[in-house]
């Protein structure tokens, strides 16, 4: 074989590769609103940045006539590419071939560019889009399975993973985006769950659709699965790069910063009137959050689940930060299981990543009640104080209203190694509010009273005054300074400009115990 025919030979192959499962395969994608493997790859990476891996690649397995059906890459694309320049690992599942399932190949092109990933300290990106092992496989499939879980979870913390599920994700194969960082869905296409349908129908008689099983909203906003909902493969990739820009290569390195054009000096005069006087009303820290923020831009994760708490990434004068925000406008920004799940997560992971944390508190306390007791309040709430006591990235809290018992404690305060500490003059620190403490501290006192009203509302007032503010907590350095709110930017910037440098160790050990 000359030159021009071993050319032609691998122009050939190439071709071959690229076509996938067929073009009748891929126009069937299409026609279910769905992107190929590769079209999807071209979105997420800059222009022409993408370097293929084990192309040509194709299954060993001989069993039920799988040796007449090969296709080259055998149902993954594999590689590297850029994001705004910085280097990323992808993997990108084929459904056009065998439905993207995993086979024992299909396993080994995966678990190389997880590898290099590690090696190489850069971001870990998989679209997944499978319906699960390739049964013809057996065994072979499962030990696939378990290599890469393996390595979801000697990589977290070492490197970003972040999932993608553009279609199916069912069985064994859900297991690995739960382990990555972040999981992002897609309207009226993507669903997860461990059995489908059809076994539950068999197993339990319950009768559910696949979306009312493992759809994006169920993830979103009942089981916490999913991080963040979009409307169709294009937006969720284009998320995907605006995501990345806040997180850094690798747990070595800090996050990106960019140049600033918002004043850290640029104060809001309406902050200082924004909370309610009557202590019982509700108001959105969204707009506190976006008034102190860069531009006033946040993106917000886990929007739709446990929304009596907030988790995102901002900026500050150009450098990204991890903010956990109370909700007063849902639930009055109580904790409950689920928020502190969700933020506990979130804390810990910005710990891993070198990303500082902004906290911003007003929570009368943790959810009372039965089925929270039940549910293991005490231990899901534990999980929260955890994370914050064991994170040594700068941590800065503002408390803007009430801060109450124990909730006061775990929200990131003074006592778990929180470097600065404000409060507004509106905060109230306590053990509880005042009605609930009068009515326990003078109970008896109350009920000998001629006018029982009257002088509750006088104790209500004396309590009020003297433990619900800030400058208790003040005068014993819990709290570092009283701020005016539109102070609140100015004062953030600076301190995380001066923690900058900041070197914070935990006693050697393994690795903790948290309270799972």
């Amino acid at each position: 074989m000359d030159s021009q025919d071993r050319n032609a030979k691998l122009t050939r192959l190439r071709e071959l590769a690229l076509q996938g499962g067929g073009e009748k395969r891929i126009a069937k994608q299409h026609s279910q609103g769905s992107l190929t493997a590769r079209e999807r790859l071209d979105l997420l990476l800059d222009d022409g940045s993408f370097e293929e891996f084990d192309m040509l690649k194709t299954h060993r397995s001989t069993n039920f006539g799988l040796e007449k059906q090969k296709y080259y890459g055998d149902g993954v694309v594999t590689g590297y590419g850029t994001i705004d320049g910085r280097l990323v690992y992808v993997f990108s599942q084929d459904f056009t071939v065998f439905g993207g399932s995993l086979s024992e190949t299909f396993a080994e092109k995966i678990k190389k560019v997880m590898d290099l990933a590690a090696q190489n300290g850069a971001p870990l990106i998989g679209l997944n889009d499978s319906g699960g092992a390739r049964i013809q496989e057996g065994i072979e499939s499962l030990a696939g399975y378990g290599d890469i879980f393996l390595r979801n979870v000697l990589y977290s913390g070492v490197v970003p993973q972040l999932s993608v599920i553009l279609g199916p994700c069912a069985g064994g194969a859900v297991y690995s985006p739960a382990i990555t960082d972040f999981t992002i869905m897609v309207e009226n296409t993507s669903y997860m769950f461990v059995t489908g349908p059809d076994v539950v129908r068999a197993v339990t008689g319950e009768d559910v659709t696949k979306d009312e099983l493992g759809g994006p909203f169920v993830h979103s906003q009942r089981s916490g699965v999913s991080h963040i909902v979009c409307k169709d493969e294009r937006e969720a990739l284009l998320l995907v790069r605006k995501l990345f820009s806040y997180i850094p290569q690798n747990n070595m390195e800090d996050p990106v910063a960019i140049p600033c054009s918002d004043s850290p000096e640029r104060a809001e005069d309406w902050l200082d009137e924004f909370v309610p006087e009557n202590p019982n009303k509700p108001y959105d820290m969204r707009k506190v959050i976006s008034a102190i923020a860069d531009h006033g831009e946040f993106l917000e994760i886990q929007r739709a689940y446990a929304q009596n708490i907030i988790i995102g990434f901002g900026r500050m004068n150009g450098k990204p930060v991890g903010i956990v925000a109370n909700q007063p406008s849902f639930l009055a920004g109580v904790l409950d299981i689920d928020a502190s799940v969700k933020a506990a997560r979130f804390v810990r992971f910005c710990d891993a990543f070198n990303i500082p944390l902004l906290t911003f508190v007003d929570v009368p306390g943790f959810m009372p009640g039965t089925k929270q007791e039940y549910g293991g309040i005490i231990r899901n709430g534990a999980k929260l104080l955890y994370a914050y006591a064991e994170a040594t990235v700068p941590k800065v809290t503002v408390i803007t209203r009430k801060a109450y018992g124990g909730a006061y404690d775990v929200m990131s305060s003074k006592h778990l190694r929180s470097d600065l500490n404000f409060a507004w003059p509106s905060a109230e620190i306590a053990v509880m509010g005042p009605e609930g403490a009068v009515n326990i501290i003078f109970r008896n006192e109350l009920a000998e009273a001629a006018d029982p009203e009257a002088r509750r509302a006088e104790l209500v007032k004396e309590y009020r005054d003297k433990f619900a503010n800030p400058y208790d907590a003040a005068s014993r350095g819990y709290i570092d300074a009283v701020i005016m709110p539109r102070e609140t930017r100015f004062r953030i910037i600076k301190s995380l400009e001066m923690l900058q440098g900041k070197r914070q160790e935990i006693p050697a050990k393994k690795h903790g115990n948290i309270p799972l």
